[in-house]
């Protein structure tokens, strides 16, 4: 006991916050949980668990830096995916790809003030940041794990806090910029997808984006081989397994090894504050630029689009599209809007690997 530090004591209070709120307040639980309990053993003197030798340590190396876990996390996501939505209505593929501007505002951004030297980031840590603003909280983590991984705890927690705060941030953003004739809006209902649909879908994808961007492929590829196995229908015990057990237990082993870097040597610093700050500016202009793209479709197209669902365009599968559907039911009790915002919503997911493939092309 005599051998804590003031930063551990620090940084023990941050740990035992992220517990409160994946357990009481039940905030993103499945990492929050996981990321909490991996700091605590990190900031524990003479526990080793988490340098050298240590289970957290190792599981650092063989998940993190090499991307293991991030790409096993999004196969898992692939296969528990239904794509359906989006391609009833591909106009909601604009959307999604509409809600990434975020990042690459964030990243700009992030750029000009280390210019004006108000923060200190280089390029690869100001792709690395901007990526929170996709609220995927495994594509965080993995861009952070290429370009900045000195900074991986900062992003995760930043990433996962804000994924979880999507009930609380998104609904004045979303109110903001629409009016309520525009929530009031009832869209019609989605065509049937046939199986052939289904199946062809996540094959064409990863051949189209990887043949131009190799380097979103490793992300791409998981996501459509987790989803083809759920769609084609012969390897129902291998999809069984990917979205149960094995996504489970990955889920554990990276949220360990994410807190294992919530170290007060590294977390505890200036630019902290700046990845947090940041990653709330990426996320409310993604939001922001997907209800805004909305808003220019419904203008344009011949079936009205409620422009709440192009809220949902960030990756936080499925959380954002439910907190479309509530706003548009708050307006009108008969606008059932979440089939259609999970379109834009699994959209975000495919814009956000894409976004991720591009910083890691540009920033390496």
């Amino acid at each position: 006991m005599y051998q804590i530090r003031p930063g551990q004591i620090v940084m023990l209070g941050i740990c035992l916050l992220l517990l409160y709120l994946g357990i009481v307040r039940k905030f993103e639980p499945l990492l929050l949980v996981t990321i909490g309990f991996g700091g605590l053993l990190s900031n524990i003197p003479g526990v080793e668990i988490a340098t050298g030798d240590g289970l957290l340590h190792l599981s650092y190396v063989v998940g993190i830096e090499t991307g293991a876990f991030p790409l096993i996390i999004f196969m898992g996501v692939g296969a528990l995916t239904d794509f359906g939505p989006l391609l009833a209505n591909p106009r909601t593929l604009f959307l999604g790809a509409a809600a990434q501007f975020g990042i690459f505002a964030t990243l700009l951004g992030a750029l000009g003030l280390t210019q004006l030297g108000v923060m200190n980031f280089s390029l690869r840590e100001a792709a690395a940041i901007g990526i929170i603003g996709g609220a995927d909280g495994p594509t965080a983590i993995y861009v952070a794990g290429q370009l900045a991984p000195h900074l991986l705890g900062a992003i995760a927690v930043a990433a996962y806090s804000y994924m979880a705060l999507v009930p609380l941030i998104q609904p004045p953003i979303m109110k903001l910029l629409t009016t309520e004739a525009e929530r009031k809006i009832e869209m019609v209902q989605l065509r049937d997808v046939s199986k052939a649909e289904r199946v062809i879908f996540p094959l064409l994808l990863l051949l189209l984006v990887a043949l131009l961007l190799p380097s979103a492929a490793p992300l791409l590829g998981m996501l459509c081989f987790g989803n083809l196995m759920r769609e084609c229908g012969v390897v129902e015990r291998l999809s069984d397994t990917t979205q149960n057990a094995l996504i489970n237990i990955v889920t554990i082993f990276l949220g360990l090894a994410v807190g294992s870097k919530l170290s007060a040597e590294q977390f505890l610093v200036p630019s902290t504050l700046g990845i947090l700050l940041l990653g709330m500016v990426a996320f409310a202009i993604g939001t922001a630029s997907g209800v805004i793209m909305g808003k220019l479709l419904n203008k344009i197209s011949a079936q009205p689009i409620n422009p709440l669902i192009g809220a949902a365009g960030v990756s936080a599968v499925p959380m954002a599209a439910r907190v479309a559907n509530k706003v548009g039911l708050d307006a009108n009790p008969h606008n059932i809007l979440l089939m259609h915002a999970m379109g834009p919503n699994v959209a975000g997911v495919i814009g956000s690997a894409i976004a991720a493939g591009i910083m890691i092309l540009f920033a390496s």
